[in-house]
Formats: structure tokens, sequence, C-alpha cells
């Protein structure tokens, strides 16, 4: 990805869970995340967030309100709120694992770098 790229990233809770990906390349290789990626050339926030779930784990979304945007290694992302319509789990793409993780849990995994005060800020995890 060139710097300054415009990426996009799905939050998905579901059940008290959140949707997360184990990183399989930089970067974040190996560490977890939200699904997420680059949006290409024409496409909007929305076509590319979709796409990129779809690719990452399986999974149909509706991509609905922007929580937030964050500068990380360069990257502007643009993280939505996103509701699974149907799919079926599964690691694909540059995710080397896909699972549901108790909200409670999130803190206790290896995770991209500031992601989890992010996600607090934003209300999604507990502090």
């Amino acid at each position: 990805m060139a710097e300054g790229s415009r990426c996009v990233g799905g939050v998905v809770v579901r059940r008290g869970e959140l949707l997360m990906v184990l990183r399989g390349r930089p970067p974040g290789a190996g560490l977890w995340s939200v699904p997420g990626g680059r949006v290409e050339p024409g496409e909007s926030d929305v076509e590319a967030l979709v796409r990129e779930m779809r690719e990452e784990t399986g999974l149909a979304v509706v991509v609905g309100k922007l929580l937030g945007s964050v500068k990380i290694s360069g990257f502007e992302v643009h993280d939505y709120l996103c509701t699974v319509t149907g799919g079926h789990l599964e690691a694909g793409d540059d995710a080397a694992d896909v699972r549901w993780v108790p909200l409670a849990e999130v803190g206790g995994l290896p995770v991209t770098a500031g992601l989890l005060e992010t996600l607090s800020s934003w209300k999604v995890v507990p502090e």
C-alpha cells in the first residue's frame, strides 16, 4: 500500500463478541485487528469494506455509520460499524485466522497498535 492510502475497517459486534482477524501480512502481521483494507481506485468506502469483509472473513455485511478515523503507520483508516447479513466465517485473503472474540477478552490478545484504545474510546470494548 502506498503511503497515505485510504483504508477502511469493519467493526462488527454480535452477541457480545467482536469480529477479529489475525493479520497474515504487514502491516500488523501476527497481530489481531478488525477486518479491513485498502480502498481501491474508483471504490467508495462502502464498496471497499463490503469487498474486504468478504475477502478476509467470508461474511457479507451491510455497512453502517462511521465510528471514526485513525492514522496507522501512515495509512488513513476509516472504521465503520457493520452488520453481518450472510456468508460463512472463514479466514481468507491476508487473514491468517478469523474469529468472534468476547468483548471482555479483546484486551488479552496481541492487537495492532492503538486498536484497544481506539475501540475503547468509541465505546466498542470496555475500558
